[in-house]
């Protein structure tokens, strides 16, 4: 099952809705001194965003709150983009390894 979901907030306008400390992964995040929750979430949607999907960068924004975390636009396919990365780390404790590997190689800092 998905850890994420997509919603029509209203007609042409669309949130991707995560609820923090609800994943597979939770207890990997923590071993590895961060908390799972929505601006974690975000960082990993960032950092995915900038290294796998570039293209994604201007037709999504973010709006995570320690409960949850949202990123939303009117780009329906850009945000069914997200999720699907999104919920390849979530269902994946070496990629989620992988993937904060790499942004501690480049510097990227999760704001958690």
């Amino acid at each position: 099952m998905s850890p994420t979901r997509l919603i029509e907030t209203r007609p042409g306008r669309f949130s991707l809705l995560l609820d923090a400390g609800t994943t597979d992964v939770d207890d990997v995040i923590l071993q590895l001194g961060h908390e799972p929750n929505g601006y974690f979430w975000e960082g990993v949607a960032q950092l995915l965003v900038s290294t796998e999907a570039p293209a994604l960068q201007e037709r999504l924004s973010y709006d995570p709150e320690g409960g949850m975390f949202c990123a939303y636009g009117e780009d329906r396919r850009a945000l069914e983009a997200l999720a699907a990365l999104i919920d390849a780390v979530a269902a994946s404790s070496d990629r989620l390894r992988q993937l904060v590997a790499l942004a501690k190689a480049n510097g990227f800092e999760f704001d958690d």
